[in-house]
């Protein structure tokens, strides 16, 4: 093992304690190939699974394991109206299993992310069994301050130009603070401790992953 990763190893290790100080579990692998299949192991066959918007999730293979595996999918992307959109939301609020990344992670264990619709933070918050996070130990900050400054500052002008978004932050790639119309900043949610002892799974990898 390397320097790099014995250091990443270690640092992951600190803030697992912290993550159960919190009533949350971390896990931490060196690899996404070994990360997937660590999940996909903890979740049963034919459980209905929901998952919010990340390319964390996609860049790992979880997303294409997922959809390969004997499970109950709930497809975000099928909706064809808004009242469609609403009918999944709701479905997905009663998933047995939630998949998403965090924005940012601090070293002492909070949760870090910035929302546009809130769908996607309203279920880590309250809803579905389990959550499952993905997150590349590049979303590992000091503290709350610099996660969100790193959301909107590193992840959300990336986001801005994947969704193709006309705002100031995709043209210049720092955030403005802006109001536009198409702004999808509008929830910064910093979830210090969970409720329920073990429903949110945080999965480190000793990988780059996502914005």
């Amino acid at each position: 093992m390397s320097d790099k990763k014995t250091a990443l190893s270690r640092q992951a290790e600190s803030i697992i304690k912290n993550l159960e100080k919190r009533n949350m579990e971390g896990h931490y692998f060196d690899t996404s190939s070994a990360c997937v299949e660590a999940i996909l192991a903890s979740i049963p066959s034919g459980s209905i699974i929901g998952w919010g918007g990340s390319e964390s999730i996609k860049e790992c293979g979880l997303m294409d394991a997922v959809h390969g595996g004997s499970y109950e999918l709930i497809d975000r992307s099928a909706a064809k109206t808004p009242e469609e959109a609403r009918q999944i939301y709701a479905r997905t609020v009663l998933a047995d299993y939630f998949l998403m990344s965090a924005n940012a992670i601090t070293l002492d264990g909070e949760l870090i992310n910035i929302d546009g619709n809130g769908n996607r933070v309203a279920c880590l918050i309250q809803g579905p069994s389990h959550v499952i996070i993905v997150a590349g130990m590049n979303k590992i900050v000091p503290d709350v301050d610099s996660g969100v400054a790193r959301v909107r500052n590193t992840a959300c002008p990336a986001n801005a130009i994947r969704l193709g978004r006309n705002l100031p932050c995709a043209a210049t790639g720092v955030c403005h603070d802006c109001y536009s119309p198409e702004c999808f900043c509008c929830q910064i949610v910093v979830t210090r401790r969970s409720m329920h002892p073990g429903r949110i799974q945080v999965y480190l990898v000793g990988e780059e992953l996502g914005y």
